[in-house]
């Protein structure tokens, strides 16, 4: 027996199971410890009412054999889900056919799995700072990887200029808004990437998942607002942030028909086959939550929620603003992104969980880019992030 060795290239622990550590072991020490955990970006509201409604109901229905359901589509999904997923993007005039739906159970899995339809000796274009998964990944595959600098120059939004010299890629990585820095693209910022990608023959990977927090109606939700991104683009989402669904994991990705290699062979094809082959799908009860989100009840209602944890992240963005610290994000975004005062993510880590028992995450845990940065987030409830926002700003 042999192992597959990139998984020995890894960091010694996920950012987030680290963090994890660091906080357990704070806590034993200090069993007292108040604690505001602003550190993960897992939400704190509960479903929305037509989601909990529409659950329940499928429960019912699996319990009586006229209305019983197995496999839904061998593993793509149900129709009714993805009809309501390609609605959603219709109502703001993007045209999306059911077929090019595939839905899983969450973006973090897609974002791993899609690899499966690459070369393995394929070069990824991976922005710095990033999310974790993204450079971890294509390690465990053993696929090369270049980065692209997000930094204060740039506004942390690198653009086809900032490739270096002598990188060709064959998968770009873009998420927008930003993980970790709450960056959002324009469309011009997308059309670079666009047409770069369709003129050096790239696919782009495009991480949605914080799509639904974007409140400035110039700003792009979706690659396919974009003239040119159904040739060269794959997008990826999850509702675990539109609709709180991290404790129950539903996603979906969308591969264009038009969307080929050089010879001719379809993505989307390839994409349908893996999952059909490795994925047996969402549960039935998740699938018809996931098609209530999309409802105009289940919309309003998750909306709402949106709007509270926006509304957290003025209340943090508040709190760095009177403490004259410079930040992005918190607008357009659910994290807020701070520049760290002594430059030491980690040491400010642990000043913060130390002194004003508040857990962030560190910039370093997102790439070296990400150094001098931490990462706050607004997933809280309402009193632990302005009891936050009061420790923060309490000399």
């Amino acid at each position: 027996m042999r192992i597959n060795r990139h998984f020995l290239e890894l960091k010694d622990s996920y950012l987030f199971r680290r963090i994890a550590q660091e906080v357990a072991a704070y806590k034993s020490a200090n069993p007292t410890a108040d604690l505001v955990r602003l550190g993960i970006g897992d939400v704190t509201q509960p479903l929305a009412p037509a989601v909990v409604d529409a659950m329940a109901q499928a429960s019912r229905e699996l319990g009586v054999r006229e209305t019983f359901r197995g496999y839904d589509d061998g593993g793509v999904g149900y129709d009714f889900l993805r009809s309501a997923i390609a609605r959603y993007y219709a109502a703001r005039g993007v045209a999306v056919s059911d077929d090019e739906i595939i839905v899983s159970d969450g973006a973090k899995s897609d974002l791993g799995n899609i690899l499966d339809i690459f070369a393995d000796d394929s070069l990824a274009l991976i922005p710095d700072p990033v999310y974790p998964a993204y450079v971890d990944t294509n390690v465990m595959s053993g696929r090369r990887v270049a980065y692209v600098e997000g930094s204060e120059r740039n506004d942390f939004l690198p653009a086809p200029q900032d490739v270096p010299d002598g990188v060709t890629p064959d998968v770009i990585y873009i998420c927008s808004p930003n993980n970790p820095t709450g960056a959002v693209y324009t469309r011009d910022g997308l059309k670079a990437w666009v047409d770069y990608a369709n003129a050096v023959g790239a696919v782009i990977l495009f991480d949605a998942a914080y799509e639904a927090f974007v409140q400035d109606e110039t700003l792009p939700r979706s690659i396919f607002e974009i003239d040119g991104a159904r040739t060269c683009a794959i997008e990826i989402c999850t509702l675990s942030k539109i609709g709180g669904f991290t404790g129950v994991r539903c996603g979906y990705t969308i591969v264009p028909r038009e969307l080929t290699d050089a010879d001719g062979n379809a993505l989307l094809a390839l994409w349908r086959r893996r999952q059909t082959t490795k994925f047996n799908g969402v549960s039935y009860v998740t699938q018809r939550g996931a098609e209530a989100v999309f409802s105009d009840d289940g919309l309003a209602q998750c909306r709402a929620n949106i709007s509270y944890y926006l509304e957290n992240a003025r209340i943090i963005g508040g709190a760095l603003q009177s403490l004259a610290i410079p930040y992005r994000g918190g607008t357009n975004s659910p994290y807020i992104w701070f520049t760290v005062p002594n430059g030491d993510s980690w040491a400010y880590f642990d000043r913060l969980l130390r002194e004003k028992h508040i857990v962030g995450t560190p910039g370093a845990g997102f790439g070296q880019r990400g150094e001098g940065y931490m990462r706050l987030t607004a997933f809280g409830q309402r009193d632990k992030v302005e009891e936050a926002a009061k420790r923060l700003t309490d000399n």
